[in-house]
């Protein structure tokens, strides 16, 4: 009995839909605004992201050794930290030779400078290690590590010269601020849009089913249940945002792919296409599951006022 009024309230559904040819089109109009808001808000989520993951990558603590450090105690530490949780693997070890390569590479213009590098006789530069956290907030966390622990040799010498994390402090806590501020607004906002999408969605429909108010005056007078009334109204709903949430997916195809070259050169290489290819499936589940929801909730709500007999 139970399974024959499920497939009734379907059917009924179903047929609402297609009969009400004009209202359909409207309600699935008003939701594929609706959905692509949402699926806006899914992209710009994502290049909000990979910008600030380029920002944390370019953001590191250097150590600066002593140029009489050992070799195999830089090594030690360097796998010390690496065995930290804060740390992002691998840490970076820059040799004395290699970083006289570099100078000299930075400086291949300026024949003074070489000039004088030359007339030392000797290399002046140290060794280093190039340090990522796993979240900025961690940096302060290994600075402290190095200062307490990392600092000295197994002859109880210090052989580390310079760490810069606190002439870098102010800008990873920036960066470190804006990340969480960044996160807490784009929750916001998206919540905020969610919102105004429902209650956009829930007044058309609300008009749709106003149409209907007779033939519901009708159904609970000869005595329909709630659920049977209510049953088809939802399930056209339901299938309006499914309807809407094809036809979003279908108009995004070429969005991103006219605009995937143009955020890849302004947004770090970020190709919006490419993600769209990449995560579609993701992307077609929160799509069409938020469009049959939207669409049903709507509905189970509008239609409550004509209920009230």
């Amino acid at each position: 009995m139970m399974w024959t009024s499920i497939k009734r309230i379907a059917r009924s559904g179903f047929f609402s839909f297609w009969r009400n040819g004009f209202v359909s089109i409207s309600s699935v109009l008003v939701m594929i605004i609706t959905l692509f808001v949402i699926t806006a808000t899914i992209f710009l989520g994502a290049i909000l992201n990979a910008s600030l993951q380029e920002i944390k990558n370019k953001v590191d603590i250097n150590v600066y050794f002593v140029r009489s450090a050992p070799e195999e105690d830089i090594l030690a530490l360097q796998k010390a930290l690496e065995a930290l949780p804060e740390v992002k693997a691998p840490v970076e070890y820059v040799s004395r030779e290699d970083a006289l390569a570099e100078f000299r590479r930075k400086h291949q213009d300026d024949q003074f400078t070489l000039q004088a590098l030359d007339e030392l006789g000797e290399n002046p530069l140290g060794a280093s290690l190039n340090i990522r956290a796993k979240e900025p907030s961690q940096y302060e966390g290994i600075a402290e590590f190095l200062k307490s622990k990392g600092a000295l040799s197994k002859d109880g010498l210090t052989i580390i010269d310079k760490v810069n994390y606190y002439q870098n402090k102010t800008a990873i806590d920036t960066l470190s601020r804006m990340i969480n501020s960044a996160n807490r607004l784009g929750f916001i906002l998206t919540l905020f849009l969610v919102c105004v999408s429902i209650l956009i969605t829930y007044n058309t429909i609300r008009l749709a089913i106003f149409m209907s108010k007779d033939e519901i005056s009708v159904m609970r007078l000869v005595g329909a249940s709630t659920m049977y009334i209510r049953g088809p109204f939802v399930v056209s709903g339901a299938i309006y945002g499914v309807v809407s949430g094809f036809i979003t997916l279908i108009l995004f195809f070429p969005i991103t792919l006219w605009l995937g070259n143009a955020t890849a050169e302004f947004f770090v290489g970020l190709n919006v296409f490419s993600y769209y290819i990449d995560n579609f499936a993701q992307i077609f589940l929160i799509i069409i599951f938020s469009g049959a929801a939207i669409g049903a909730i709507s509905s189970f709500l509008a239609v409550r006022k004509h209920l009230k007999i």
